[in-house]
């Protein structure tokens, strides 16, 4: 019998902190690739605040997680997508977000960007095509 293998894409529309929701995404995000899942993330609305540089949560007494965001490449979780008009809106650049990579054994490991940047009507496409998705 042959797996039937599910796009499964995970949307991220809240900011970092204030509630269990991008740290709980990010954890159901590497369990699903750690069962050789096909992932795919998409940031919008606030939740592309949870890709920004520089995170720094002592004010706010909560852990800052986003350096595990690093770590997603090694997931092989290399789709992610964030939404231009929502960087945008809220005065950010792709400049302003962290660097995520993969190594491509297949081209001698070179490194490889994770991020893309769509538009809402690409990012509507990426939803339409996905079948399931997960929003938090």
């Amino acid at each position: 019998m042959s797996e039937i293998v599910k796009q499964f894409l995970y949307l991220n529309r809240r900011a970092p902190y204030g509630t269990i929701y991008a740290w709980e995404s990010l954890e159901v995000v590497l369990i699903g690739a750690a069962f050789d899942q096909v992932v795919s993330l998409a940031f919008l609305d606030d939740g592309v605040f949870q890709l920004t540089k520089q995170q720094d949560t002592t004010g706010i007494g909560m852990k800052n997680f986003s350096p595990t965001y690093a770590a997603l490449g090694d997931y092989d979780v290399k789709k992610i997508f964030v939404e231009r008009e929502s960087l945008e809106e809220r005065g950010l650049t792709i400049d302003d977000l962290q660097h995520l990579t993969w190594e491509d054994e297949d081209d001698d490991w070179a490194e490889k960007d994770s991020i893309t940047v769509v538009s809402r009507a690409e990012m509507a496409a990426l939803m339409d095509d996905a079948d399931v998705i997960f929003s938090f």
